[in-house]
């Protein structure tokens, strides 16, 4: 899986030209290993806030057919791979998703997504990989509730919220910043 989304993402920033020869390949970590591939950005004309807190809470509606990997659901990891990569220290950065609409799906154990597509879930290993670097992953109890989604058939540590509505609202009251795509 690594590997495929390694490979795609250079196989587009080829196609774009943007990658030449001296172009570096991207890194994964420092905080989620296997996940959010990024490039460094030598002497940024903005620069990065070395000694704030960012706390960012990703949106996250869309979601590919069922059986592909989640470029929004990688996003949040990339955000902190790329921050803590560029010396951002680790304790000035928070990372939320909250998840609704179809992108529900991406959040169901193997034995729920099998059930309903026939293919076990493939965003698990992402969404336990956010998970255990502390990124808090909350489901819309609204979308939960509207797709016949029960609360056991949740990957283990996500938490379920009133609705999506809620949790944005009540993330930003707490200093996190919408990121929304």
């Amino acid at each position: 899986m690594k590997a495929f989304i390694v490979t795609v993402f250079l196989c587009l920033l080829n196609w774009s030209g943007l990658l030449h020869a001296d172009t570096p390949k991207p890194s994964m970590g420092p905080v989620i290993e296997n996940f959010g591939p990024y490039l460094p950005v030598p002497e940024p004309g903005f620069a990065t806030p070395m000694d704030q807190s960012l706390k960012a809470v990703f949106d996250v509606a869309q979601s590919p057919e069922p059986g592909e990997p989640s470029r929004y659901l990688e996003t949040p990891a990339r955000y902190l791979n790329m921050h803590a990569g560029s010396g951002v220290s680790k304790d000035n950065l928070r990372a939320a998703v909250v998840i609704h609409g179809k992108a529900t799906r991406d959040l169901l154990t193997d034995e729920a997504f099998q059930k309903r597509f026939g293919m076990d879930n493939p965003n698990r290993a992402l969404v336990e990989a956010l998970i255990a670097a502390d990124v808090e992953v909350i489901l819309c109890g609204q979308s939960a509730a509207f797709g016949g989604y029960d609360k056991s058939e949740l990957l283990p540590g996500v938490k379920l919220a009133l609705s999506a509505m809620t949790a944005l609202v009540g993330l930003q009251n707490q200093g996190y910043r919408l990121i929304a795509f």
